[in-house]
């Protein structure tokens, strides 16, 4: 139905539609945090908590190490590399990405195409049975901005 016209015969503008506040999804986040996982594991050789942390086996060892392995306090200057760290006994940063990176680019080609794939599939499978009534749940215990 059209309302009432101006003076210029032109309709008044309609109110515009309500939209829901946008929820987080779990999924979205899993599938990130493995993506980064599998880039960190390929240029840094390091699983992504260990390169946000700086501990390798439990223990901070930043810059200490000399290895092929790098970590974010050890880009930063944190730790007993000083700034940059102690990159491969001595290789520059871009070398020790660069060799990183030919000797994982498989890995990290696989785990940035493949696992957002597998992660759709997986999704379509399983949403009547699992994902549904995942959400339904979330909802009646007062996590309404939350789905799988």
């Amino acid at each position: 139905m059209a309302t009432r016209r101006r003076k210029t015969g032109q309709f008044k503008k309609s109110t515009s539609r309500r939209r829901s506040k946008p929820k987080t999804n779990l999924t979205n986040i899993a599938v990130s945090a493995l993506v980064a996982n599998s880039v960190t594991q390929g240029m840094f050789n390091s699983n992504l908590i260990d390169f946000v942390t700086g501990r390798t086996d439990g223990v901070f060892k930043a810059g200490a190490d000399g290895s092929m392995r790098l970590t974010l306090p050890e880009l930063l200057g944190i730790g007993k590399g000083g700034i940059g760290g102690n990159y491969s006994s001595g290789y520059s940063l871009q070398s020790v990405l660069t060799d990183n990176f030919k000797d994982n680019w498989s890995q990290i080609a696989m785990g940035v195409i493949l696992i957002p794939i597998a992660a759709n599939v997986i999704t379509k499978v399983i949403r009547k049975p699992i994902i549904l009534p995942a959400n339904r749940m979330l909802k009646s215990i007062g996590m309404k901005d939350v789905k799988v």
